[in-house]
């Protein structure tokens, strides 16, 4: 498949999520990260938002809760390229009632090439790369083929 560049800016737009049960990890780590992070734009799901902006005093877009819709609107953004990074701390241990969506959030994550980190040391790791405050020709796959094959007649694929 082919691929383009899309280059992302020095400043990062930064989706910022976290179920119920790692909320708390997550705004840990954001108070630990408060500096750095008040130099990107900020998104998140609505929960999240609000404690961000509250605990924190930065200002943050938030979307609708997760499960009402939340991660789709994430997910769309990732694949308008409206996001550079996705910071998703997720609870692998508790049963979701939204898992297809969480699951579709992150396929769309890799689909368009998007770093992704799901607990602290992965993006203490990604924040930490000499690239986060850099411009970055993130490559990500063409689809235009994909788009315009032609369907066959009177069948599903």
């Amino acid at each position: 498949m082919q691929v383009k560049e899309c280059m992302m800016e020095c400043s990062k737009k930064i989706a910022l999520v976290a179920h119920d049960n790692k909320k708390a990890d997550l705004l840990a780590w954001a108070k630990y990260n408060r500096d750095l992070l008040d130099r990107h734009t900020l998104f998140a799901t609505g929960t999240t938002g609000s404690v961000f902006e509250l605990e924190l005093g930065l200002k943050v877009e938030k979307l609708m809760s997760g499960p009402l819709g939340g991660d789709q609107q994430i997910g769309a953004r990732i694949a308008t390229g409206e996001l550079d990074f996705l910071i998703f701390f997720w609870d692998p241990l508790e049963p979701q009632p939204h898992d297809p969506d969480v699951k579709a959030l992150l396929r769309m994550a890799v689909v368009w090439n998007i770093p992704t980190a799901s607990n602290r040391a992965s993006a203490d790791f990604m924040i930490s790369s000499r690239l986060i405050d850099h411009r970055y020709p993130r490559l990500v796959p063409d689809y235009e083929n994909y788009t315009k094959r032609r369907l066959p007649r009177g069948g599903s694929e």
